[in-house]
């Protein structure tokens, strides 16, 4: 069930004005529900990662996000996930998963990664300029292979409930073939379960939590927007929405009427 994963405001949010719209992505304003929702979960974050064996305040940080829903008894709660991993390969139950199926994936990614690394070995071990040439080459296409089916197993939903891989929502945009780790970043996985199991996406924001990165351009427990050479041609296409990424309630009424429709064909 989804509902273990819907977060419910320990703070009493009757006195908060909550647009019927979600907020641009990529903007800068942060609504203030999604910076309530943001504070009640770093309160979280603060004491489940307690078990990940990752000092934060010592080690790289990592982008978070919360995406506030109203669920169909019109009351609002909110997701929570991260961005890519959560260190150590740890895994939180009640954090919005990876968008991969990760179980079906396993098997052939762990291989063709075995491969990968069994092709470098015979690089290292060879002296013959040729038959590196030829082993190189193995490698890269084999590494651009194994990238390919990846993206194919990224399957996005969007309003009208139509789904695409991460390589047709690519062909689709501007942004030709999508860069590494596309699809990992917590705004495309927070909007995916929201769309899946019919909550209305109200606020959504991220943010950085722990040391800064190495170029200092990221600060413990700010907001930052989606990044758009990852996530932009994601979300255009998951919203429906090139330019203002508005999920107004006229847009969720006619999602929940072509649902229906699906469902009596």
């Amino acid at each position: 069930m989804h509902e273990h994963l819907i977060f419910q405001f320990k703070t009493d949010i009757s006195d908060i004005n909550i647009d019927s719209e979600l907020n641009n992505p990529f903007g800068k304003h942060v609504p203030e529900i999604a910076k309530l929702a943001a504070r009640e979960f770093q309160e979280f974050i603060a004491e489940e990662s307690k078990k990940w064996n990752h000092d934060f305040e010592v080690r790289r940080g990592k982008m978070f996000g919360v995406l506030v829903v109203e669920k169909q008894d019109k009351t609002h709660g909110y997701l929570g996930t991260v961005s890519g991993k959560l260190p150590n390969n740890n895994i939180c139950d009640l954090f919005v998963p990876t968008i991969l199926d990760e179980t079906a994936g396993d098997l052939w990614f762990n291989s063709g990664m075995s491969e990968l690394t069994v092709i470098g070995n015979q690089i290292n071990a060879s002296n013959n300029p040729a038959e590196i040439a030829l082993l190189k080459e193995k490698r890269t296409q084999k590494s651009i292979g194994l990238q390919r089916r990846l993206f194919e197993s990224y399957h996005f939903l969007n309003l009208s409930g139509e789904e695409r891989n991460l390589l047709e929502v690519f062909e689709g945009s501007s942004h030709g073939n999508p860069p590494a780790a596309a699809g990992d970043c917590a705004a495309p996985k927070l909007l995916q379960h929201a769309i899946k199991h019919n909550l209305k996406p109200i606020a959504l924001t991220e943010f950085w939590w722990g040391n800064s990165e190495l170029d200092q351009q990221k600060v413990h427990k700010a907001f930052y927007p989606a990044c758009k050479h990852r996530c932009r041609p994601i979300l255009e296409y998951m919203l429906e929405d090139t330019e203002l990424f508005n999920v107004g309630a006229k847009n969720w009424v006619d999602l929940n009427r072509k649902k229906e429709n699906k469902n009596r064909i």
